[in-house]
């Protein structure tokens, strides 16, 4: 049976929730006066979950972060003494490929953030129809651009190109941004040494066992901590409990000051994903800093079907181990090596033992299928730089 995803404030809880026929447990995202702090799996009882369910079940799957927020509010004192507001004002880039319906939405969640002056493009990368640009010409707001280009890093870099401000947002066209999205990312921005913020990423449905399973296995979401990571004091190479591309922003001189995201990497090449990550390491790897920013909210949809989910778990692997041979080739980083092996002894082996005894939470097809994608991870790099290469020279 599905489940129903919601987000409640422990501010404003309502008396009770009704109207969940269909679902037999509930993911709640916790916020307190408006900022994520935790999050609870609570059951549905014929459709409803009562009030004291909700709050004891809330605070207790909170914990620590919800009364650590409490007091630093009680006592007006914040951590890291961030504004409320840039002092700048940012693009925000969509990048996309033939998904009108999600674009859609995205766009959608985006104009209904507040005005601080922010421009919108949306990137459309090696369009198969006109259905994007037609969309997008309904939406004064919105910018498009053609990227011809296939690949989501050239639409990356397209879009760090065309950009008009000091700071570019970029959000995934199945994701829909939170109204403080934009903000919470640019405050974090007011250290020069900040390079790229990130944020949490919850999903916006749990309807089918594919998307419950992707969320099990792969979630977005890194915690509900705002966390400092640097070249000094973080692996560069373990990049994936920093954040994802559906939800960073970079600052717009990172293309003058690190190079472009590789255009070998990610969605629409051999190598499937890996571009963000990539570009996480070569920031810690430089000696800058990357922020996660769990007020920096976004909801996405995850794929619905086994055989997208199995695709993607595939596409992931490959393109871990192929960011990791772009940096072993390109920059040298031989440290990579260590990282590979680690994951593969920590990380990959673990899960698959609990696989083959079943045990729950696992599932053998998954975590093979992204064996076999890190198999693949360098072979598909090298092929696609080739691809590119032979692209280039006419």
């Amino acid at each position: 049976m599905a489940t129903a995803v919601l987000d409640l404030d422990l501010a404003r809880l309502p008396l009770e929730i009704t109207e969940l026929k269909g679902y037999d447990r509930a993911l709640i995202l916790i916020r307190f006066h408006g900022r994520p702090v935790g999050k609870a799996l609570l059951p549905v009882n014929r459709g409803h979950i009562t009030s004291a369910q909700l709050r004891q079940g809330l605070i207790s799957a909170a914990g620590f972060p919800l009364w650590e927020h409490w007091l630093h509010e009680y006592l007006g004192w914040e951590e890291a003494r961030l504004p409320d507001r840039s002092p700048e004002r940012a693009s925000v880039a969509v990048c996309t490929r033939d998904r009108p319906a999600d674009l859609q939405r995205c766009l959608d969640a985006l104009i209904r953030m507040p005005d601080d002056g922010q421009e919108l493009i949306v990137v459309d990368n090696c369009p198969s129809t006109d259905a994007t640009r037609r969309l997008v010409e309904s939406y004064a707001q919105v910018r498009y651009v053609r990227e011809d280009e296939p690949g989501l890093d050239a639409a990356r870099n397209r879009a760090l190109r065309e950009a008009r401000y000091p700071f570019v947002a970029f959000t995934d066209d199945d994701a829909t941004p939170d109204a403080g999205w934009l903000r919470a990312l640019l405050r974090n921005f007011t250290d020069p040494q900040v390079l790229c913020v990130t944020g949490l990423t919850m999903p916006a449905e749990l309807e089918t066992d594919a998307q419950e399973w992707f969320e099990l296995y792969n979630s977005f979401a890194r915690g509900f901590k705002r966390t400092v990571f640097n070249g000094s004091k973080s692996n560069p190479f373990a990049a994936g409990n920093i954040g994802a591309g559906v939800n960073m922003a970079l600052r717009r001189s990172t293309l003058e000051n690190l190079g472009p995201f590789d255009e070998a990497l990610d969605a629409g090449t051999p190598t499937h994903s890996g571009g963000d990550h990539e570009m996480f390491s070569r920031i810690l790897a430089t000696g800058y800093t990357i922020v996660y920013e769990p007020a920096a909210l976004s909801w996405h949809r995850h794929r619905r079907t086994q055989e997208e989910l199995r695709r993607t778990v595939y596409g992931y692997g490959v393109g871990v181990y192929a960011a990791w041979t772009r940096s072993l080739l390109v920059e040298r980083e031989f440290g990579v090596a260590k990282s590979a092996v680690n994951w593969l002894r920590y990380d990959q082996m673990p899960k698959l033992a609990r696989s083959l005894r079943r045990s729950e939470g696992t599932r053998l097809d998954l975590v093979l299928a992204e064996m076999l994608g890190c198999a693949r991870g360098p072979s598909a790099y090298l092929a696609s730089r080739r691809r590119a290469r032979s692209r280039a020279k006419p």
